[in-house]
């Protein structure tokens, strides 16, 4: 097992490597705003992940085309609010809130982990039951007088040959009582004209529900609100992205997910090419699945699916719903998904694997094999 400590004075304006394993290169730079990355390559393609700056994931490319959303941002900012440096992939949210706040709540925008500074941060590598891997890691110690103490420990992943990658985080509470708390995984891939959906949930009304309530930062016309009634009355519509619909400024959808044999839901954007992107989790870690869609003149994203432990309408709101969790002194909470992009071949076979998990007959499936198979 490789773990590699990382210092941030390694980083600099041009790139250097640092590790070269089989086909892996690892490599590390400076923004021209300051903020350190790392960048993970593989056959396949290429992430770049903030390891002092929330550990997100700044950019995902893989199979020749870029995953991660379109937005304002060209590099990420240090030091400031979640909307003033929002363009990442893949942006681990709460742990104290999740969401927009309220009227009466205090939290940031998705709470303190999307920027937070972490007081560490490592390359890992190794093998697990995907296989062989490089990876990074890091951890911060989060502590409010009076308030919630917590250490939190992401990890993620790169497979050979693979566009999927692996995604874990696990928190633990460090205070000797009890601490409420609140997960997102904000995964923003970038919306294709004429793609579909495709989901382990029946599209009714039933198990796909639109979010009618308006985010106190957002402007809306009378227009928006209706086309959200309208979708919420048929939510079949927003399975294939046509450039007509208008999700200006963004869509929120809340989705009952079906799982398959060995507990995964899954879910992907299918181009007109056939490649895909993709995210499958455990809901019995993350048991809320919303869906962001947002297509602007000047930013567009795609949360096919953002797993989550509560809706994004903050802690007042999800506390009244019963969906704010509780974490006994000492224990941890831990979520373990993959995500990223498929080649053709590993598109229909996921496409397949989600088609017989609605038909009940869906065994397990390896995103990573898949595609590692095809490429």
């Amino acid at each position: 097992m490789l773990h590699l400590p990382i210092y941030r004075d390694q980083f600099h304006t041009d790139e250097r490597i640092i590790l070269q394993y089989d086909e892996f290169e690892i490599s590390t730079f400076r923004f021209s705003t300051g903020v350190e990355a790392l960048r993970l390559t593989n056959s396949a393609g290429e992430l770049t992940i903030l390891p002092f700056q929330g550990q997100q994931i700044w950019d995902l490319q893989m199979f020749g085309r870029r995953q991660t959303m379109h937005s304002m941002f060209n590099e990420p900012r240090g030091d400031v609010p979640f909307l003033r440096t929002y363009g990442g992939f893949l942006l681990h949210c709460g742990f104290t809130a999740t969401g927009g706040p309220g009227p009466t709540d205090t939290h940031p925008l998705h709470g303190e982990l999307p920027n937070i500074p972490y007081d560490e941060a490592a390359v890992t590598g190794g093998e697990d039951e995907y296989g062989t891997y490089v990876g990074v890691t890091g951890s911060v110690d989060y502590a409010h007088a009076f308030g919630a103490h917590y250490r939190a420990v992401p990890e993620i992943r790169m497979y050979p040959r693979s566009g999927a990658i692996r995604v874990q985080f696990r928190a633990t509470n460090l205070n000797k009582t009890p601490m409420e708390y609140m997960y997102l995984c904000h995964v923003n891939f970038r919306p294709i004209d004429d793609a579909r959906l495709v989901y382990t949930a029946p599209c009714d009304t039933d198990h796909v529900r639109v979010r009618d309530n308006i985010p106190s930062h957002l402007n809306v016309t009378q227009a928006y609100r209706d086309f959200l009634s309208d979708l919420g009355r048929n939510p079949e519509k927003h399975n294939l992205l046509s450039p007509d619909l208008p999700f200006d400024p963004e869509a929120v959808l809340f989705i009952d997910m079906d799982t398959d044999a060995s507990g995964f839901a899954h879910s992907a954007q299918i181009h007109p090419t056939g490649e895909g992107d993709f995210i499958s989790y455990r809901p019995t870690e993350l048991d809320h699945a919303v869906r962001w869609i947002c297509r602007t003149p000047d930013q567009a994203g795609l949360g096919i699916v953002l797993p989550a432990t509560a809706e994004p309408d903050g802690y007042t709101a999800e506390k009244e719903k019963g969906n704010v969790k509780e974490l006994p002194a000492g224990a941890s909470f831990t979520c373990d998904f993959l995500t990223g992009a498929l080649s053709v071949p590993a598109s229909a076979r996921y496409v397949d694997h989600v088609t017989a998990t609605l038909e009940g007959s869906g065994d397990s499936l390896n995103p990573v094999a898949l595609d590692a198979q095809s490429h």
